[in-house]
């Protein structure tokens, strides 16, 4: 009986074990899974890149952007110090009497050329000439009186000390006359020196006290022109140097003089050099005080490449510029650089080629821009001096650099061009 039951319960658990003998395990599932989501992503990864690359290639390629544009040329500068002062006259003066009075005649009108020693006012002097007239008189009677003495003392008939007396006494006279005229001559006021009088505001009828300024005289021609230079400048400077003057007053037109003068001192406060310099004005047109700027020649003439300070840009590691060439001058050159460098590499190293960007070709007249490194040296107005890196005639971006890289296309308009001057002056609009 025990036997026949264990024969009916090992029937029963053979076909549980063959169940499970047939039925996959759960790590071979999951294997399995895995393996399934990754065929998943990859599938919809390749179809992504496949949309991507199709998008790419229908894509239009940027356009060309629009520069301007300037020609590397050679011009001659001349050095020079540059500095801003004020006109002053050759000679002048604020006039004025030194004595109180009230005016009779005024001989000059405001603008008037006035020469030396010219009366340009009158103030009451009937007293004083009367005055005047007195002590001459007293002064020719003491001279009738001295020669009479000085007849009679070579015949003795006076004695010495009354000889004296009289001498001392016309001495005396003639001093108190001299002093009289000096007097009369307070009341007039005259021009010390030939050149304009300046506005006139005093009528005849006016008391004026002593110091009252009553006309100014300029002598115009020639003006002097006073400015200041930094005393690292001063061993450039010589007597006799070539100076240009432009006044805001006569745009476009410069003057030109020499310098005259240099102080042998220097200012503690700025530490700067005072320079004098001469104008011819004959013209008269140049007016005492007004605002210049001065540029001083020093040195000799030096030829520069130039280009506007515009194109170049300056970055940490050095100045470049953009040149523009053809598409086909570019391969040309980049094709020669590929073979020097080829020349240069040891045996069986391949050179490098660089790779096709996968756009559509792109025409040989096509104008494209290659970043070059440059040295520059002195600036002048709008311009900069290309000491390195550039050739005569090299066209060169002067605008529109920011948005530019190495192979860039570009379209030119010159239409709008950056200054390119080598004395710019402002502009008011």
């Amino acid at each position: 009986m025990s036997r026949q039951a264990g024969t009916e319960m090992r029937e029963s658990q053979q076909p549980s074990q063959r169940r499970q003998e047939g039925k996959p395990s759960t790590a071979k599932r999951m294997i399995v899974m895995v393996l399934c989501v990754l065929a998943l992503i990859v599938l919809i990864a390749g179809v992504k890149f496949m949309m991507i690359k199709k998008m790419m290639a229908g894509m239009k390629p940027p356009p060309p952007a629009v520069v301007s544009t300037a020609k590397a040329a050679f011009e001659e500068w001349q050095p020079g110090l540059r500095a801003v002062g004020s006109l002053r006259a050759g000679r002048g003066a604020d006039l004025a009497l030194d004595v109180a009075g009230l005016v009779t005649r005024v001989d000059v009108h405001s603008g008037d050329e006035v020469k030396e020693g010219q009366v340009l006012l009158q103030l009451r002097d009937s007293e004083d000439v009367a005055l005047l007239h007195q002590l001459e008189a007293d002064a020719n009677l003491a001279s009738v009186t001295f020669d009479r003495f000085q007849k009679q003392v070579a015949v003795g008939a006076v004695s010495r000390a009354d000889f004296d007396a009289k001498q001392a006494d016309l001495r005396s006279k003639q001093a108190a006359v001299a002093a009289q005229q000096v007097n009369v001559a307070k009341k007039q006021l005259r021009a010390p020196f030939s050149g304009r009088a300046g506005i006139v505001t005093i009528n005849p009828g006016a008391y004026l006290n002593s110091g009252t300024q009553v006309v100014t005289v300029q002598q115009l021609d020639p003006v002097f022109v006073d400015f200041n230079l930094p005393q690292k400048d001063l061993a450039e400077l010589k007597v006799g140097q070539r100076v240009v003057v432009s006044l805001d007053a006569f745009a476009g037109r410069q003057f030109e003089g020499k310098l005259s003068a240099i102080s042998p001192k220097v200012s503690a406060d700025t530490r700067n050099v005072q320079v004098e310099a001469v104008v011819p004005n004959p013209d008269r047109i140049l007016a005492p005080g007004m605002f210049a700027n001065i540029n001083v020649d020093v040195g000799t003439q030096q030829r520069y490449l130039t280009l506007p300070q515009t194109a170049v840009v300056y970055n940490p590691y050095g100045e470049t510029v953009f040149v523009v060439k053809k598409k086909s001058e570019a391969d040309r050159e980049q094709a020669e650089a590929a073979a020097k460098n080829t020349d240069a590499k040891p045996a069986g190293e391949k050179p490098q080629v660089a790779a096709n960007s996968g756009g559509p070709p792109m025409s040989p007249d096509a104008l494209v821009v290659e970043q070059t490194f440059v040295t520059t040296g002195a600036t002048r107005g709008d311009q900069v001096a290309i000491t390195k890196g550039l050739d005569e005639g090299a066209e060169v971006v002067s605008s529109g650099q920011i948005k530019l890289k190495t192979g860039s296309t570009v379209t030119i308009d010159n239409s709008v061009r950056p200054a390119n001057a080598s004395n710019p002056t402002p502009q008011e609009h």
